[in-house]
């Protein structure tokens, strides 16, 4: 029984031991919202033994206790983090380890995430302008942020756009119109992004969409430039269908002629025909469609072919001796010019002729002189020969000079035996003779080579300014050759249009000179000189070629204003991206009336001018006629480039967007160029509509070169800059060490510390963070839990805090900072601060007024900051200092005696270190205390000679009008002030002892009838009649 009982007290105290075994843990995603509470991780774990908790954070050991902010469960693994503004230093993935002896158990890892604000771009988004059918895409392009979320579009007012099979949204958010209705037209469509882990709604800047009920004209047939060729004597047809809303009006025009009387209009002005037609009929034919939104238009080319003829009928057969020659003559017409060749029983004639099969055959043809009028006037006269075998010697001779050749500079000799003559000079005028010979012979060839002076304006018209009325007149000064002196014509256009000179029209020419009768507005303008001859041309101006977009725009005013104007603005309005608004383009001096205007393409402008003179701006001008410049490639890329991240290992770039002016053309896109700085060499680009690209899986805050180029469908715009960027940052890695610091006095403190190396930064530097804690006022008051923050911009090694509390004890701390956040601090250092002058009494009151004496009453003050030594107390008869005194640390009522002199009180406390240890404070109280014996000596006597209290003298005094006005109230009362004073510093007497307060109940009086209980809760009290001055009795 006994090895039984053993047995079972052995298994019963036997301990079994567990492995560690996680029971509770976070897991998941942790996010920290502005307004809610700490944050927990938690981490329970059950074993025997007991386990020991820790954790990592981020793969690396993060040890709880070095961290004073933290809440630290200590039943359990378990911590807090405050919900502060320094919280996202915190963030990275945890992990809890629970262990003993037996082994480890490992919790989830979870995440803590301080989310940044998602926000749309703040910026404003150009309208949508479509046309009635059209489709249009709105984009969202919503923020990173946290997911999920949800992406709503809506309207200012929070409803819902409707969606169906016309309308619906994308995947990426985009609100897409497979056609577009007129109710269609909002000015509030706003996407909205909710992100509900973070509870957060951002909402778009609103877009607004513009559906016109009607469409501008388009030519749908033909689709593009055409050329028609066709034979003399056949019918032309053009077809010219258009769309547009309203139905658009179609209009042929033959440019710069009119269309002949045969010309017929068919189909409902859709079908232009020319029967039988002819050379004249070949031109540039244009279609122009038409309605209140605009026109456009389409340009034919008619070719009208001939086919060839003889100019001279060729002799069918000839008759020859034999060895004499044949000259065959043939010429033919055409268009194109028909091509001349020969053949002998059907065969070509190439090669050389066997001379035993053939006779030698000549083919003569026409001598060509040709000229172009040029500012240096170089004149070709050729003459060719063909010969049936090949030449051996061939050189030309002026006839003057029979003997001579033609040799030098400007004499070449041409292949086919042509002479050209370079720089022709007067000299060169003559008869030339030609000579070719061969082993058949020779054979020569007479021309007559003549030169003649240009045509040419030496004075063109200048511009004038006429009164309205008056006749005008504009002359050009023309020099010529005198041979061609009765050819010269001289002929007048305005504004491009030649102008007829007759009555009606108001015009007339009088040798050359162009007379403009009764001028009008309407006869402003641009007149243009025209002067030919036979041979050659010259004109005053000539209009720019190759000029696509830029143009010249005239301004002519009234010669009455002219010497008012100051300046010209000119404005433009185009109707594709803002129709009917209009913006100043150029300002020009008001002497200037005309003014090259540099434009974008693809746009279709018209202007107007507003004049300005000393008094104000005139109205508008008429705007002028529509200019459409063509597409072209984008003049610019766009600018403002910004490099970013919210987030590490990524990158985001944006861009500020070509304005839609500025397109020059359609399909505009933009291509994004990046790579790594120093590193790669290659590029990685992007192709994109939008202006914002993200660069996900980026190393931390490493450089990176960035270019952006903009392209259309017309082409690219010029190479653009390259400019650098870091991607996103991250939080410091370590924190300031060698902390120092330097108590300056009791409120100023000098702190330095060790820069944070630059690769432990991870981002831009910040600044440095310095952060002190008061741990408790080195006095028997509790305070609250204080802490304040110092930042410090910059890279900087040092600081000054100041506002400390004196005599106080503090923990400090340095941490760094980046555009990502705090970094680790640093080791907390603790310092006190010296004692510092306390603060004033806040309640200085008097009370008790009596004949001969006051009693003063003051409350402690709130902050002594040191040890409390006493008071000083100080008062003045008039304005006159009559004396000073101590009153110790534990008295806070002092009763004065005094005469009918007017008093005025001053009580300042007082602590060790600003008062004991100056001199002159020590020799003021040795000269107090001594004053205070006399004091003392003298009371004494009269005390003896009057008795020990004063009563009849107080109860005399009663019966006095004057001291009974002092009296009205009676001592055992309390005024509501002096009560609640009383009340208050209730508290702030803590130097009173219980015992003494409770000696005295009520309004007591002593055996001679005096009040002496008045104020029962002082330690004591001492009464004396002063005479004169007061002295201070304590």
């Amino acid at each position: 029984m006994t090895i039984l009982m053993a047995l079972l007290s052995c298994d019963l105290f036997h301990v079994v031991e567990q492995l560690p075994t996680i029971t509770a843990q976070t897991s998941g995603s942790l996010i920290a919202l502005q307004y809610d509470e700490n944050i927990l991780f938690k981490c329970e774990a059950k074993g025997n033994p007991r386990p020991t908790y820790r954790w990592t954070k981020d793969g690396k050991d993060f040890d709880l206790h070095k961290d004073s902010q933290l809440i630290i469960e200590e039943s359990s693994g378990s911590f807090l983090i405050p919900n502060t503004k320094d919280k996202a230093k915190y963030q990275g993935k945890y992990r809890c380890y629970a262990s003993n002896k037996l082994g480890t158990a490992m919790s989830e890892e979870s995440e803590f995430i301080v989310p940044m604000v998602p926000k749309f771009p703040k910026k404003k988004i150009e309208p949508a302008v479509v046309t009635e059918g059209d489709s249009v895409v709105l984009e969202c392009n919503p923020p990173q942020g946290i997911p999920p979320w949800q992406l709503y579009w809506m309207t200012n007012d929070l409803r819902h756009i409707e969606q169906n099979e016309r309308v619906s949204m994308g995947l990426n958010g985009n609100l897409y119109f497979s056609n577009t209705l007129v109710t269609d037209s909002h000015d509030d469509y706003c996407c909205f992004a909710s992100f509900s882990r973070i509870r957060t709604i951002v909402q778009k800047p609103r877009m607004v969409l513009r559906v016109n009920p009607s469409m501008k004209p388009s030519i749908l047939v033909p689709s593009s430039h055409s050329t028609t060729y066709l034979k003399k004597g056949e019918e032309l047809e053009l077809e010219c269908i258009a769309e547009g809303l309203p139905t658009p009006a179609v209009e042929f025009i033959k440019m710069w002629e009119n269309f002949p009387n045969r010309t017929q209009i068919k189909k409902f002005g859709k079908l232009l025909t020319i029967p039988n037609v002819t050379d004249q009929d070949e031109g540039k034919y244009m279609c122009k469609a038409k309605n209140d939104l605009g026109e456009a238009e389409h340009y034919f080319q008619v070719v009208v072919e001939e086919p060839p003829s003889w100019q001279e009928e060729p002799v069918r057969s000839r008759l020859a001796e034999i060895g004499s020659d044949i000259h065959i003559k043939c010429s033919a017409r055409g268009k194109p010019q028909p091509t001349i060749t020969w053949k002998r029983n059907g065969q070509p004639l190439d090669g050389v002729l066997n001379p035993l099969l053939s006779h030698p055959y000549h083919a003569h043809l026409t001598e060509f002189v040709g000229s172009k009028p040029l500012p240096n006037v170089q004149l070709l006269a050729l003459r060719t020969v063909c010969c049936s075998f090949p030449v051996q010697c061939l050189f030309c001779r002026r006839r003057e000079d029979p003997e001579g050749s033609l040799d030098g500079e400007r004499y070449s000799l041409l292949k086919n035996g042509s002479l050209l003559i370079h720089k022709v000079e007067m000299e060169d005028m003559g008869q030339y003779k030609c000579l070719a010979n061969n082993s058949e012979g020779t054979m020569s060839l007479t021309t007559e080579l003549f030169i003649k002076d240009s045509t040419r304006i030496v004075e063109p018209p200048q511009d004038m300014k006429v009164k309205r009325g008056s006749m005008a007149e504009l002359e050009c000064q023309v020099e010529c050759d005198p041979t061609l002196r009765r050819e010269l014509e001289t002929l007048w256009m305005k504004d491009g249009m030649n102008i007829l000179t007759n009555v009606s029209e108001g015009y007339f020419t009088d040798d050359g000179i162009l007379q403009i009768v009764n001028v009008s507005h309407s006869d402003e303008g641009n007149y243009t000189c025209v002067v030919r001859t036979s041979l050659d041309q010259d004109t005053a101006s000539k209009a720019p070629t190759g000029v696509y977009r830029e143009c010249a725009l005239c301004i002519f005013n009234d010669l009455c204003a002219l010497f008012l104007l100051l300046e010209f603005i000119i404005q433009y309005e185009e109707n594709h991206w803002e129709p009917e608004k209009w913006k100043e383009l150029l300002r020009v001096a008001g002497s200037q009336f005309s003014a090259p205007l540099t434009l974008y393409g693809h746009i279709n402008y018209q202007f107007r001018v507003i004049a300005v003179n000393a008094i104000g701006r005139s109205h508008p001008s008429i705007p002028s006629k529509r200019y459409k410049t063509p597409p072209c490639a984008p003049d610019r890329n766009p600018e403002n480039i910004k490099i970013e991240s919210q987030l590490p290992h990524q990158m985001d770039i944006s861009w500020e967007p070509l304005l839609p002016v500025e397109h020059n053309g359609p399909g505009l896109e933009y291509k994004l160029s990046y790579r790594l700085m120093g590193v790669e060499d290659s590029w990685k680009e992007q192709m994109m509509k939008r202006h914002s690209f993200v660069v996900r899986d980026t190393q931390t805050f490493v450089p990176y070169e960035v270019k952006i180029q903009a392209f259309n469908s017309h082409g690219w715009a010029p190479e653009p800059r390259v400019v650098t960027g870091y991607s996103g940052e991250d939080l410091p890695l370590v924190a300031p060490e060698d902390i120092s610091v330097e108590v300056l006095n009791s409120t100023l403190l000098r702190v330095s510390w060790s820069p944070v190396p630059q690769t432990a930064l991870r981002g831009d530097l910040g600044g440095y963070t310095v952060s002190s804690r008061l741990l408790h006022l080195m006095t028997s008051k509790r305070i609250p839990l204080e802490r304040q923050s110092l930042t410090i911009p910059g890279n900087r090694s040092h600081t000054m805090v100041p506002g400390l509390k004196p005599f106080s004890e503090y923990s400090l701390t340095v941490n760094i900072f980046n555009q990502r956040g705090n970094g680790p601090s640093s080791s907390p250092i603790s310092f006190t601060t010296p004692q510092g002058v306390p603060e004033q009494p806040p309640i200085l009151r008097a009370t008790n007024f009596q004949k001969d004496s006051i009693t003063l009453v003051w409350a402690p003050p709130h902050e002594t900051n040191g040890f409390l030594t006493g008071y000083l107390l100080q008062y003045q008869t008039g304005m006159t200092l009559t004396n000073l005194s101590h009153v110790t640390s534990y008295d806070s009522v002092h009763e004065l005696h005094f005469s009918k002199n007017k008093l005025s009180f001053v009580l300042a406390a007082s602590s060790k270190q600003p008062m004991a240890s100056q001199e002159w404070f020590v020799a003021v109280m040795c000269g107090v205390a001594l004053l205070t014996l006399l004091v003392l000596i003298g009371c004494f006597v009269i005390k003896n000679k009057s008795g020990k209290y004063t009563v009849k003298e107080k109860e005399e005094t009663l019966a006095d009008p004057e001291a009974q006005a002092m009296g009205e109230e009676s001592p055992c009362e309390y005024s509501d002030n002096d009560e609640k004073l009383l009340k208050s510093s209730q508290q702030l007497f803590t130097d009173v002892k219980a015992d003494d307060s409770s000696e005295d109940d009520g309004c007591e009086f002593d055996e001679d009838g005096s009040f002496i209980g008045e104020y029962s809760g002082y330690k004591r009290r001492v009464s004396t009649e002063v005479n004169g001055q007061a002295p201070i009795i304590s």
